[in-house]
């Protein structure tokens, strides 16, 4: 009968295991930013996610950040860090279930022949059993919390990995587009060198007829040097830009990518659509890893409470037992059983519960702020990326004007200064005009493409595998 109570009592215990839970009940906190994004650019139906393949328009630009998806040293990394996070879990919840061992041992053994009395210890022994070892009952949620820590933790880390390849894509396609611009900078800088050039000789013949002073013939060559000086600095960019690329993608490139890279048109789609809601920005894989790193640190304040309150274990086995090893399984040999639960409870231990759970709640505030800082971080890059879309076109017809005005006055002053009518000064200074006007062109096509990704870092997306390991949120 007291084998049925012990049996009764043991899966009374099992059965309670776990039925409480001292973690702070989780409630997601209203968003520290306006509902809505304030600008005249977003489109109120607007709610499908957005993906780079929707982004990027240049074939070679997407071969390109295949390339680097699948050989990005980085990115490796972090999805190290996913399956490392995935092996923690599961080492955290095989503590919930008991650890089952068996073991055998034999010894042989007899007396010498030296006329002593019989000792029993030397004697054959043999047994074999399978226990329980110190099994924990999750009374109060300890373990279970433990283990909700650390499936956050691995939902997070998974997040970041997503975080890390829309980095990746956008940081490949502008670094592209860095190299495009460098191009045409350096394509300009050569064409300001010929043509100054050409204005060069032409101040040469002028001074050999005495229509052109010396200090003509001295701004036309500082004028070719500067010209020469920034074409070598945009050739050493656009170097830097391949070795940039070559080493996020983690492989050569190929050899003619170089030629294949231009700012017209844009590699990118650069009218991409804003839904109204700021809701958007909790889909950003930055935003939930955050989130989940408060959920986490709220499931280590119901871990550390746990502590306060009694742990009770359970020990036990069943096994064989017999001096002769033939005997072992035959039926013949001894058998038996033990159940040994025990309790422990915490009395006095100087504060250390108390400085763990204080620790906890801090670690759980700084969650909190961290969580509600990458959101305003994040309705920060929106705002800031619509505020360049509602004014690039603008920036881009005024620039387009101003270089066809500085292209047709540095013709004018070319013709006035072969005529006599001016200085070369004159020239010089149109020259200057001119080709800042179309530097100035060309970057604000930049930006224009720059900002797209700068979108897409705001409120791109990436596809999301279902994780192992049982999700539960």
């Amino acid at each position: 009968m007291s084998h049925k109570l012990n049996l009764l009592a043991a899966a009374s215990l099992v059965t309670l295991t776990g039925c409480m839970n001292m973690a702070p009940e989780y409630e997601r906190v209203d968003m520290p930013v306006p509902a809505e994004f304030d600008s005249a650019t977003v489109d109120q139906g607007y709610e499908a996610p957005l993906y780079w393949e929707g982004v990027i328009t240049s074939p070679a630009l997407s071969n390109l950040v295949e390339q680097a998806l699948e050989s990005n040293r980085d990115l490796q990394a972090a999805a190290a860090n996913v399956r490392a996070a995935q092996a923690n879990l599961v080492t955290s919840r095989s503590q919930l279930w008991p650890y089952i061992s068996a073991s055998a041992a034999s010894q042989v053994g007899d007396t010498f022949d030296n006329g002593s009395g019989p000792n029993t210890r030397f004697v054959d022994s043999n047994y074999a059993q399978v226990g329980v070892s110190a099994w924990e009952l999750d009374f109060f949620g300890r373990i279970s919390n433990l283990n909700a820590a650390a499936l956050q933790t691995y939902l997070a880390t998974a997040e970041g990995e997503r975080a890390t390849k829309i980095a990746l894509v956008a940081t490949v396609a502008e670094t592209w587009l860095q190299l495009a611009s460098d191009q045409e900078l350096l394509r300009l800088a050569n064409q300001t060198v010929e043509s100054q050039s050409e204005s060069l000789s032409l101040t040469d013949e002028l001074f050999e007829a005495g229509t052109a002073s010396e200090l003509d013939v001295r701004r036309a060559s500082a004028s070719v040097s500067q010209a020469q000086a920034q074409a070598a600095q945009y050739e050493a960019a656009v170097r830097r830009d391949l070795n940039a690329l070559r080493y996020l993608t983690g492989t050569d490139l190929p050899a003619n990518l170089a030629s294949q890279a231009s700012l017209f048109p844009a590699p990118v789609r650069v009218d991409i659509p804003v839904g109204q809601s700021s809701a958007a920005l909790l889909m950003r894989p930055d935003v939930i890893s955050a989130e989940r790193q408060l959920l986490a640190a709220n499931a280590n304040i119901g871990a550390a409470r746990a502590a306060f309150f009694p742990s009770i274990s359970l020990t036990g086995n069943v096994g064989v037992a017999s001096s002769d090893l033939d005997d072992l399984f035959s039926g013949d040999a001894t058998s038996g059983w033990t159940f040994a639960p025990s309790i422990s409870v915490p009395i006095f231990d100087f504060g250390s519960r108390k400085g763990r759970l204080d620790a906890a709640r801090a670690n759980a505030d700084a969650a909190l702020a961290n969580y509600e800082s990458t959101i305003q971080q994040a309705f920060r890059d929106v705002s800031d990326t619509l505020a360049v879309s509602e004014t690039i076109d603008k920036r881009l017809d005024a620039l387009e004007q101003l270089a066809d005005d500085t292209t047709v006055t540095l013709s004018l002053s070319s013709e006035r200064f072969k005529s006599g009518l001016d200085g070369y000064l004159t020239v010089l200074d149109a020259q200057r005009e001119d080709y800042s006007a179309k530097q100035q062109l060309i970057i604000a096509n930049l930006d224009r493409s720059l900002n797209a990704l700068a979108l897409y870092r705001a409120l791109g997306t990436w596809e999301q595998e279902a994780p192992d390991a049982g999700e539960t949120n």
